[in-house]
């Protein structure tokens, strides 16, 4: 719970995210980059209390697995009412996307709307979190 300009607004923790949702099946096909996007993703700012919501970009490179669209989904509606940083939910994100496809690249981006006439977008890049893979 976090109290803001005298309201105490509940939120979950991380914990509530449900990573165990992401599913995959086989590909077998030519190397291809992937590219999937939604502008429905929100979370809750920890330190106000008041969602913070983004578009997310995942590119990736896939080994022998894709990822399944409506069990993605269902992982990001997870996040809905958890408290989590901007920059943690991108770690998160690409965390759990990397665990369940081992892909030959992956890149997430997240870019959350405008707050305080400030933008935010986070990157993070296989080629750069593990250079000895480029």
């Amino acid at each position: 719970m976090v109290e803001a300009d005298g309201k105490k607004l509940d939120f979950l923790p991380e914990t509530a995210i449900e990573s165990e949702v992401l599913e995959t099946f086989p590909y077998e096909g030519m190397k291809q980059m992937i590219h999937y996007r939604t502008e429905e993703f929100s979370a809750v700012c920890p330190f106000s209390g008041l969602p913070d919501i983004a578009r997310v970009d995942i590119f990736y490179i896939p080994n022998d697995r894709c990822l399944e669209l409506k069990s993605l989904k269902y992982y990001f509606v997870s996040y809905r009412n958890v408290g989590i940083y901007q920059e943690h939910a991108t770690d998160r994100i690409f965390k759990d996307i990397w665990k369940v496809l081992k892909p030959q690249w992956l890149k997430i981006v997240t870019k959350y709307n405008i707050r305080g006439g400030i933008e935010a977008e986070c990157t993070i890049d296989s080629k750069e979190a593990f250079p000895e893979k480029k």
